[in-house]
């Protein structure tokens, strides 16, 4: 499916979890995720204990939590919806400080912080861990259909390239004494947008050539068939197995 390429989310190492295959390491989060939802809000101590786990799992692959938590800024929108709620839910209210807030937009905004909170921490991880071109491999090796890997492959390799000839066009427009200071010089931003959607789909029409004259046939070529054995399956199946635990301890202790 093509050279493998550098990403941000991407941090190598040679830890326990970066040697799982990546089918087993999407089918782990996945399953930790519906534990996670399917805990009840009110439960706190679970999501404690969540939180716990993939602590673990970030220790033992050595992803530092500085890497992590700088990577959390995906949720910032989830994070201001989750805020709003307390002041725009309807229910009973009490005060915090003097300011009346929805008890039932208070347990919303918690549901929706702890949840999406503990589900970005967990495909952090598992970005941290794997290429980008094993992920796309393991959906393959998970029966995805062979066109969305393939979109999926070509999204992420054009995505570094339009941003590799964005940075280039900025150097460009600097070394020429541009410098966006006002709304007169949006007109000089628009042009360089539509020299940049003129570059990208030329760019594009021209590997698309490439790779027919090099026999693509509608098939991306897959390098590695390996699969994985059970021992790396009980060994990925150890996260979300904890994460059942703990989600039907939480509805058995549900008052």
């Amino acid at each position: 499916m093509g050279a493998g390429h550098a990403h941000p989310l991407y941090r190598a190492g040679t830890s326990g979890v970066h040697g799982l295959p990546p089918q087993c390491k999407l089918v782990a989060v996945v399953a930790f995720v519906f534990a996670v939802v399917a805990t009840p809000q009110e439960q706190m101590w679970a999501f404690g204990l969540y939180a716990l786990l993939l602590a673990f799992v970030a220790a033992f692959a050595r992803v530092p939590p500085g890497f992590v938590l700088r990577r959390m800024a995906i949720e910032l929108p989830f994070v201001a919806f989750a805020l709003l709620l307390p002041f725009v839910a309807h229910g009973p209210r009490i005060e915090v400080l003097g300011v009346g807030l929805s008890h039932s937009g208070l347990w919303s905004a918690w549901n929706i912080l702890a949840k999406a909170s503990l589900g970005a921490v967990a495909m952090i991880l598992v970005g941290a861990t794997t290429e980008p071109r094993a992920l796309l491999l393991g959906l393959e090796r998970l029966r995805m259909p062979a066109l969305l890997t393939q979109i999926a492959t070509f999204m992420l390799r054009y995505l570094d390239v339009i941003v590799g000839e964005m940075r280039r066009m900025r150097v460009a427009r600097a070394s020429r004494g541009f410098e966006a200071r006002g709304f007169r010089d949006v007109t000089v931003l628009a042009r360089s947008v539509a020299a940049l959607f003129l570059r990208s789909y030329e760019r594009g029409e021209r590997v698309y050539l490439a790779m027919l004259s090099r026999g693509y046939d509608g098939r991306m070529p897959v390098l590695n068939e390996g699969t994985a054995t059970v021992r790396q399956w009980t060994a990925a199946a150890v996260l979300p197995g904890a994460a059942a635990l703990i989600a039907v301890a939480s509805w058995i202790l549900a008052p």
